[in-house]
């Protein structure tokens, strides 16, 4: 998702500083949306890893069906709910009336397709669990691709615009779910779904009788809604965490947007370049949830801890290095998005604000996928809510009337250093586990 925004906002900021910003005002929201998705789908890939790693495949493709079901209706609801709001989120924003309707466009179409992303995330991350990366990251090189070539089609050739590039992304969304999907249902071993997954199709097309029907949904359904509760409870702290923690970025961009249009596209692009250096650190989140998660189905605490351990500081390590890049190279960084040159020589100070902050932000992002592995999502998402709230929302309120837009970069490297240290002592010390046991038996 990071990485899409990233080519839809360098693209789109090839058209000038109002459409960037256009794309930028609705960003933050975008990702309230998305991160809904990759809370649902959480629910069910954290029972899939500790199925897997107990050696229940048969366990992880029934938990698989079921959550393919409830993700979906989930999405459809999320979908229609974004569409009701895209008119007038804009307005609220406090985006100007130049921007409203490129805005207002672009959110629209994102919001209509927003299933397809959930399937997409959904299938990656039950790939993810069962231990098979490498399909996933092929998926979304591919995505990332079709997206520039999509976009190029689009934006330029067909002159939409800003619409344009949100049905580029929503294009490439969609074949990298269908690709994803295939894969999951008929490719993998652990979640492949056999031939009678179509079954109770049949049945109720008239196969077997009404009352041997019933009995056997009756009988389906009871373990159905124990996955379903499980998930439930892993995803509610998520959903919470992601109204509350992604409110707080709707408010920042509350307090940016009457900065003027350059603030927010210098914002919304270092943003986005900022993501370069935190990709890794959510590949090794991934991984991190995945390897914690199977060890606690294979009752190995002691693994679970030197997994975490490895991960913290392996993605730790690269977005340091990573940050180092990206304070030496700001302006040339900010100059592939923008062709103004205020929004390059803001959006560049930013980015040397955050750099130092890289490698805190690794140990919070790799953290938060440990505590995920284990079923854990009650603290890290407190973690979360507190430290947005109250330390960069905060110092916003103080820092950007005396320093602008550049205040809140330095309100936000200030709480990405402490979530940082917090989650480190949190994994370091062991305290992620306390839950781990009563967690694994009831997965």
């Amino acid at each position: 998702m990071c990485l899409m925004s990233c080519i839809d906002a360098a693209m789109v900021g090839r058209l000038g500083s109002a459409p960037a910003a256009a794309v930028g005002l609705v960003s933050t929201t975008t990702w309230i949306f998305g991160s809904f998705c990759y809370g649902n789908a959480s629910g069910f890939s954290v029972q899939i890893s500790h199925r897997c790693g107990a050696g229940d495949f048969d366990g992880a493709r029934r938990i698989f069906r079921n959550g393919l079901f409830w993700t979906l209706l989930g999405a459809v609801v999320l979908g229609a709910a974004g569409a009701a709001i895209s008119g007038g989120l804009p307005r609220w924003l406090g985006g100007g009336a130049d921007l409203r309707a490129d805005a207002g466009g672009y959110f629209l179409i994102f919001a209509l397709t927003l299933p397809l992303f959930q399937l997409a995330v959904y299938a990656e991350a039950a790939l993810i669990a069962s231990g098979n990366t490498r399909i996933p990251s092929i998926a979304s090189a591919g995505m990332c691709v079709l997206d520039v070539a999509f976009n190029a089609l689009f934006i330029f050739g067909m002159g939409m615009g800003v619409r344009g590039a949100a049905l580029g992304t929503a294009l490439a969304t969609g074949c990298s779910a269908a690709f994803l999907m295939v894969y999951a249902l008929r490719r993998s071993s652990a979640l492949r779904q056999k031939p009678s997954f179509l079954q109770p199709i049949r049945r109720f097309l008239g196969q077997r009788s009404l009352r041997t029907e019933l009995r056997l949904s009756q009988q389906a359904e009871r373990p159905a809604r124990t996955i379903l509760g499980k998930a439930l409870r892993i995803s509610w702290p998520l959903w919470l965490q992601n109204v509350i923690v992604r409110g707080a970025y709707i408010a920042a961009t509350v307090l940016i947007a009457p900065l003027g249009t350059i603030a927010i596209a210098a914002n919304s692009f270092a943003i986005i370049a900022e993501g370069f250096c935190y990709l890794p650190g959510f590949g090794m989140q991934d991984a991190a949830s995945t390897l914690v998660g199977q060890s606690i189905g294979a009752s190995r605490k002691d693994l679970a801890r030197r997994f975490a351990l490895i991960t913290m500081g392996s993605g730790a390590l690269m977005m340091g290095l990573l940050a180092a890049l990206m304070w030496l190279f700001a302006p040339q960084i900010m100059g592939w998005m923008s062709t103004d040159p205020e929004v390059i020589a803001l959006g560049a100070r930013c980015l040397r604000i955050e750099a130092w902050a890289e490698c805190f932000f690794g140990l919070s992002i790799v953290g938060y996928g440990c505590c995920i592995g284990t079923g854990e999502t009650i603290v890290p998402s407190l973690v979360n809510i507190l430290s947005m709230w109250v330390v960069r929302i905060g110092l916003s309120l103080v820092l950007i009337p005396r320093y602008g837009l550049e205040g809140y970069w330095m309100a936000m490297a200030t709480e990405l250093i402490l979530k940082g240290c917090v989650f480190a002592v949190y994994c370091f010390s062991g305290m992620f586990l306390r839950s781990s046991r009563r967690k694994s038996q009831a997965f």
